[in-house]
């Protein structure tokens, strides 16, 4: 895909971004995506089921962040002008 529309693919495993802390994936996140904001890469973000997975109702604060993160994410892609793939093991999500 990186060959036919002559841009790199930046490989981000998604798993690796994933903190404890609140509000350190968020961070890791935006600096992925202000890095790439002026070039030509196509994010390719694997293992994208260590941060989807974790989407839920929320019974606790820890599903509170949980789904902020994602939403994060959403958000970022939505708004980056480039493009962006999300890639998962898993057949459920």
């Amino acid at each position: 895909m990186g060959k036919q529309a002559n841009r790199e693919v930046y490989r981000i495993d998604l798993s690796s971004l994933i903190s404890k802390y609140i509000g350190e994936t968020e961070k890791n996140l935006a600096t992925i995506f202000d890095l790439a904001a002026n070039r030509r890469w196509i994010l390719f973000f694997d293992e994208a089921d260590a941060l989807f997975g974790q989407r839920t109702d929320i019974q606790s604060s820890n599903d509170r962040y949980a789904n902020q993160e994602v939403a994060y994410l959403l958000q970022r892609i939505e708004d980056f002008p480039g493009i962006v793939i999300l890639a998962t093991n898993l057949k459920e999500i």
